[in-house]
């Protein structure tokens, strides 16, 4: 598989197989991705892999807040507060996509509420990865962080495993930062679930649409 079949191949995984994951290979994976570029170099992201037990709390830790009715107090507003075309039409979409693709009806509110918080608990995956940046950082920090996490993506898809990229672990990001022993120093950008996709999984056989080139391309010459 080339570098662009990657690209289009790579999806989020949300069932995953009970089958380990190594230290060497999340390693190995995280040494091909530091080699992104970020600018004047400053490679500011900042990981913390979660595995068994620690992987484990950061869910039940998550969910026993929600339980208690606990507000979520992510560290930064990833989608904005008011909902507004395209971008409306295509969140709606994708979720109608997702909910179908777990045979989850629109009236299913108990199944929708254990779907979401398969979330916490990376889909089943046994490596859990937790992306931080230092809050005293610019916004170019965060485009250098986007480009590591395609890079960590990518760099799995080469070594036969599968991600997701979470937002939904950034909710609970003092939580999260108790688990792993970080300090408040540190925005909580997204998790990451990695490991062996479930072949079998038919939400894992479930793909979004992206706009043609024509639709977000303007020429200019």
């Amino acid at each position: 598989m080339n570098l662009t079949e990657a690209m289009r191949a790579r999806h989020s995984v949300r069932a995953y197989l009970d089958r380990p994951v190594s230290r060497e290979q999340v390693e190995a994976i995280l040494d091909a991705a530091r080699w992104s570029p970020s600018g004047v170099n400053m490679q500011p992201w900042r990981v913390e892999a979660v595995t068994g037990a620690s992987r484990a709390r950061v869910g039940e830790e998550i969910l026993a807040a929600q339980a208690r009715d606990q507000a979520a107090n992510p560290d930064y507003d990833y989608y904005p507060a008011e909902w507004f075309q395209p971008y409306a039409e295509r969140r709606k979409s994708c979720g109608l996509s997702l909910y179908r693709a777990l045979g989850i009806g629109r009236e299913d509110a108990d199944k929708r509420v254990a779907a979401r918080n398969r979330n916490y608990h990376f889909f089943g995956a046994p490596v859990g990865l937790l992306f931080f940046l230092d809050r005293r950082l610019g916004q170019g920090a965060w485009l250098d962080l986007g480009i590591f996490l395609q890079s960590v993506m990518l760099a799995a898809a080469a070594e036969g495993l599968g991600t997701c990229p979470q937002a939904s672990i950034a909710d609970y990001p003092d939580i999260v930062r108790d688990v792993v022993g970080v300090t408040d120093d540190y925005l909580l950008v997204c998790g990451m679930a990695l490991g062996h996709p479930d072949p079998d999984a038919a939400v894992n056989r479930y793909r979004t649409d992206r706009e043609p080139v024509a639709a977000f391309t303007r020429w200019h010459e």
